[in-house]
């Protein structure tokens, strides 16, 4: 594009890109999605990756959008991309527009509609492997024009910038910018294998798990955690140096069984091996406090049946799951 200085057209014929015949107002729809794809995801291969197509044809509807549009929506280099003054209205008016559209649709088909599409759901791994891929299942048996990207992450969730409809979220929420439905909480216990306790009375008091080796999540603790009796509400700190520090649960879990420390865990993790005899349940009337465990998704004036559906079956499912797997059953 020429400097500005150097031009002699006006500002609006700078701006202005040749008018083809304009697409039907399906194809526009479309394109429109792809533009605010575009735009959440910061780059044209971003959003060809969650749109599951390829750059080149994210491009290509860019360029149609804006040959039907007249406009320039995005300024474009080797390195950079930003929207235009009319980009950015166009972004926004877009983003009104989709959704509008969508609380027509679902209007007209009646507050009873199927849900369908594609929802892309983050959930930590361990939950993510296990504790929820029954209650995933029934959502999918139920759902039968639904699919579900099921991505197993433990970090923060960047909900725009991946394209993410819903996140199942363990410990406390400080996001102001997403709904955070509380569904659960997950209790916590401390477990170590046989042979950590080898030549060691068993112990019954925190104070006396301070002189055994350590395990450590660092997701939740590191070096301290503070226990809880249950009965009387005493809470007792322990400080300890881990011998394994890792930010997996089975990770934490897999190196307990194998006799390298001490843990503190979810109860639903840890039930089976303290069962079988892998692990003893340490100081039982004492736990770790419970982790808040939360649905999230962005504040929006409209969010589709499949999303609506999902979190109304998993605020009923996930305690269900998680009484189950703590209690046995």
């Amino acid at each position: 594009m020429p400097h500005p200085s150097k031009s002699t057209q006006p500002r609006a014929a700078q701006k202005r890109i040749p008018q083809p015949t304009a697409p039907a107002t399906a194809d526009r729809l479309e394109l429109m999605q792809t533009f605010i794809r575009i735009v959440d995801a910061g780059s044209l291969s971003s959003a060809a990756a969650q749109l599951g197509t390829t750059q080149p044809t994210v491009s290509r509807r860019l360029q149609a959008l804006e040959r039907s549009l007249g406009l320039r929506l995005l300024q474009r280099s080797t390195h950079a991309m930003k929207l235009t003054e009319d980009g950015a209205r166009c972004y926004e008016r877009a983003k009104e527009l989709l959704a509008n559209w969508e609380m027509f649709e679902a209007d007209l088909r009646g507050a009873s509609d199927e849900p369908e599409g594609t929802l892309r759901v983050v959930v930590p791994h361990a939950f993510g492997q296990q504790l929820l891929v029954e209650p995933l299942t029934e959502y999918l048996n139920r759902y039968a024009r639904v699919s579900v990207e099921w991505l197993l992450h433990d970090r923060a969730v960047d909900f725009i910038a991946h394209g993410i409809d819903c996140a199942i979220h363990v410990g406390e929420v400080h996001d102001p910018s997403v709904v955070a439905i509380r569904v659960a909480e997950v209790p916590r216990i401390v477990a170590a294998a046989p042979s950590v306790l080898a030549g060691v009375p068993v112990p019954t008091h925190p104070d006396e798990l301070a002189r055994l080796p350590w395990l450590s999540l660092r997701t939740f603790y590191r070096n301290e955690i503070a226990l809880t009796h249950v009965a009387t509400g005493e809470v007792q700190p322990i400080s300890f140096q881990p011998r394994m520090s890792t930010d997996s649960l089975y990770a934490l879990r897999s190196a307990a069984v194998k006799g390298l420390g001490v843990c503190v865990g979810s109860s639903w993790v840890l039930h089976e091996d303290i069962v079988r005899g892998r692990l003893l349940h340490l100081v039982p009337r004492w736990r770790a406090s419970p982790l808040p465990m939360y649905l999230l998704y962005p504040y929006a004036r409209f969010h589709p049946a499949r999303l609506r559906r999902f979190v109304e079956l998993m605020r009923e499912k996930i305690p269900e799951a998680l009484a189950v797997a703590t209690h046995g059953g």
